[in-house]
């Protein structure tokens, strides 16, 4: 068995499941955890519940006029980051026929080009954002293991996929499945690292926003 034949074979297909039943654990065991029932009266001007939902989630896609400034490079670096990862992701005729072997699905390509365009941009963003969490005093601080593995599994299928379609440092057949090992290793932490908010966010924003909106909070 080539490397290659590991990557594409059993390394995907184990991280794939590991994926799979860490995300679902992750989100079965966070509904089934116990609550308390809010005993208060709704304000009377109290939206339903899921519209303040939709307002919860809504409020938090763009900072407070009060610390736009401060965050600024953090909500838009954070917007090219994440649009990036998921043109790169989604729009790569590669990664189309490979989500159309697992789910069955198609839609068209982007041009390659673009794609490449989109993801030295994407690099770059991760790199101001690794950057600017070592020159701030503050997120320094508060940054773990956790934080910074979890920017090095994400960027490394960006680093690794780059290499593959410029055919750099090695044959393109160890490119591919170098790039291929970075993906089953970002699958296999997504759902025990932070890269799990990108399925937790709506679940805790919303159950913010009905929180708001229950107490009455303008937004």
């Amino acid at each position: 068995m080539t490397l290659l034949d590991f990557a594409r074979g059993p390394a995907l297909s184990t991280a794939l499941a590991v994926f799979a039943f860490g995300v679902l654990w992750r989100l079965v065991f966070l509904v089934l955890l116990p609550r308390v029932r809010d005993r208060s009266a709704p304000r009377a001007s109290a939206p339903t519940a899921f519209a303040g939902m939709v307002r919860g989630f809504a409020r938090h896609l763009w900072p407070r006029a009060t610390f736009a400034g401060s965050s600024m490079f953090t909500t838009v670096n954070g917007y090219v980051m994440h649009l990036g990862l998921f043109i790169v992701f989604f729009g790569l005729a590669q990664h189309m026929l490979f989500l159309r072997g697992l789910f069955g699905v198609q839609w068209p390509n982007l041009p390659s080009g673009l794609i490449s365009a989109v993801a030295v941009i994407t690099l770059a963003s991760l790199g101001l954002a690794l950057g600017h969490r070592l020159a701030s005093p503050v997120l320094r601080l508060i940054s773990t293991f956790n934080d910074y593995f979890s920017w090095l599994v994400t960027t490394l299928p960006i680093v690794t996929g780059l290499l593959a379609v410029s055919h750099l440092w090695a044959p393109y057949e160890t490119l591919l499945a170098v790039h291929l090992l970075s993906v089953a290793l970002l699958l296999v932490w997504f759902p025990f690292g932070k890269l799990m908010h990108a399925f937790l966010v709506f679940v805790t924003r919303s159950q913010t926003g009905v929180r708001y909106s229950r107490r009455g909070v303008v937004t």
